[in-house]
């Protein structure tokens, strides 16, 4: 038959190297979506357990593997259990990425264009930021789309301003009482102000970096968010993205990154 080859004395149907390269696109997936995260050592520790118990089995060593068989046996209540928050946004990542979300849907049907050239909010995006750069003003800007938006609805104070160069600066003012949060851009608008994000615990980030760079590698490990960061100490500007913090970006990365992030 066409669909079913044999190597040696193995036979490989068609759908046997679907089912492969599905797993594998799906370890894969889970690897992008836990590299960097205290969740992917906690992994580790669980597949170590499983082969653990398998060769204390095959040893025979009937105290140990009982002990670990306690474990294997409630393997994916465990999972469940530890994986709780991962388990939620690789579903949610599914859906999002379905096409079929409200928002999605509504621009599909009806072709909704932004009113205001994506230039010129780059430009006053990049305006701001650089003008912050220089007088070291610390800032914290989340990019993220109307699918994730709500995850920062109650983490600050509603703002849905248009984009400008003045409000971002006149937020993260030393003197104004939002200057310590994060300002979250979601479609093309400024959503929230003064929002309170989660500090990243993955050990590997330099221990020179301050809150903000730890705030903004935090939310890029739980959401599909990219964040630009200006240092309140140097005036440097850096970026976050998946759980990956790139310190010191130049006028062209930003602009690339920001042509990206911007509808």
């Amino acid at each position: 038959m066409l669909n079913k080859f044999s190597i040696g004395f193995l036979d490989i149907h068609f759908w046997d190297l679907v089912d492969i390269v599905l797993v594998g696109l799906l370890i894969f997936r889970l690897y992008k979506l836990l590299r960097g995260t205290l969740a992917f050592n906690i992994l580790i520790g669980v597949l170590l357990v499983y082969v653990m118990a398998a060769v204390v089995n095959l040893l025979e060593m009937k105290v140990l593997a009982t002990i670990l068989g306690q474990f294997v046996e409630a393997g994916f209540i465990l999972v469940v259990i530890l994986f709780q928050q991962e388990i939620r946004r690789f579903l949610f990542y599914l859906g999002k990425g379905s096409g079929i979300s409200k928002n999605k849907l509504w621009q599909l049907i009806f072709k909704r264009q932004t009113t205001t050239p994506k230039q010129e909010l780059i430009e006053e995006i990049m305006r701001a930021i650089n003008n912050m750069s220089n007088t070291r003003t610390g800032g914290l800007l989340v990019f993220t789309d109307a699918a994730e938006k709500n995850f920062f609805s109650d983490t600050g104070v509603p703002i849905n301003g248009e984009i400008s160069s003045k409000l971002i600066e006149s937020i993260f003012d030393k003197g104004s009482p939002l200057h310590d949060g994060a300002v979250v851009i979601a479609e093309n608008k400024i959503l929230s102000a003064g929002c309170v994000l989660p500090v990243s615990e993955n050990p590997d980030l330099p221990t020179r970096v301050g809150m903000r760079h730890r705030a903004a590698t935090g939310i890029t490990e739980k959401t599909d968010a990219s964040v630009v960061i200006v240092s309140e100490q140097t005036g440097r500007i850096s970026s976050a993205h998946k759980g990956r913090l790139n310190l010191h970006i130049t006028q062209t990365d930003l602009a690339q990154l920001l042509d990206k992030v911007l509808e």
